[in-house]
């Protein structure tokens, strides 16, 4: 693909490229500009190729995803093991102040297909494209996701209620 045509695709997709990047910098705005930053010239310099195998915005999404990754790689944040793929029934209250903190206590993979999946429009097929996972790991992360998500929005409730 030739330059002005990429430059094109960049303007078009560019709002929802950036709140894709936010979402996977943890919300953290400064970041989020970095990584698209690194995100175009990798694509205006040759190293991000589309290679025509998917639609354009599921391409634009996956180097957004890989060049964060690659960022919290070299900023040592890794998600821990012991963390878990549920949210524990006793844990202490939730204090979140918008959905996005309560998203953001999910686990990576689930956090990442419902961000996909209800913020991007993507269907599971596409979403399972840019996590570069199949389809029944898709599937599976969406379900408990939307299962965590549900018991957070919940405990979240029961806390103001008690107040």
């Amino acid at each position: 693909m030739k330059k002005p045509q990429l430059e094109k695709i960049i303007k078009e997709l560019h709002h929802e490229a950036y709140f894709w990047s936010r979402q996977c910098c943890g919300f953290d705005d400064e970041q989020a500009k970095d990584i698209l930053q690194h995100v175009y010239l990798k694509i205006l310099e040759g190293t991000a190729k589309f290679d025509e195998k998917s639609k354009v915005k599921t391409w634009l999404f996956s180097v957004v995803r890989f060049t964060a990754s690659e960022w919290r790689k070299k900023e040592n944040n890794h998600i821990r093991m012991e963390d878990g793929f549920d949210i524990p029934e006793n844990a202490a209250p939730i204090i979140a102040e918008s959905h996005e903190e309560l998203i953001q206590m999910l686990p990576l993979r689930q956090k990442e297909v419902l961000l996909l999946v209800f913020y991007h429009g993507l269907t599971l097929e596409k979403a399972a494209e840019v996590m570069e996972i199949g389809i029944g790991s898709t599937r599976t992360h969406y379900d408990r996701g939307k299962t965590n998500l549900k018991k957070l929005i919940l405990k979240k409730q029961a806390h103001e209620n008690a107040r």
